[in-house]
């Protein structure tokens, strides 16, 4: 059972930043595709990032030139780097990971942007 915990967020005002880890049990590979997702009360969750083989990214509209994902395979690790923070972005954020082609979530970390 692969797990991933998921740290980093917390509350911090309009215009600040900050980054969230997810700490895979198992390692990871560049060929392991891994995101993060964000979902907010009575909404849908939403792809924000991902990063797969060859270390292609992508990002959703809404967060394209604030938000960067990467990956550190030694540490088995991803990370979101969270800049300029807007209220819009408050949500519970989940790591995914897709490993030997079996998909694997997190517990998620609340990201709250508030002034």
């Amino acid at each position: 059972q692969v797990q991933l915990v998921e740290s980093g967020g917390g509350l911090v005002q309009p215009g600040e930043s900050l980054r969230l880890s997810c700490a895979a049990s198992v390692k990871i590979l560049n060929a392991d595709a891994m995101g993060w997702y964000r979902q907010a009360p009575g909404k849908q969750r939403e792809l924000v990032a991902s990063i797969a083989g060859a270390g292609i990214t992508n990002y959703a509209d809404s967060v394209k030139d604030r938000f960067t994902i990467s990956r550190d395979n030694a540490k088995s690790t991803v990370y979101l780097q969270m800049d300029s923070l807007k209220p819009e972005d408050t949500a519970v954020y989940y790591c995914r990971a897709i490993i030997t082609f079996r998909t694997y979530w997190g517990q998620g970390t609340q990201v709250t942007v508030s002034s």
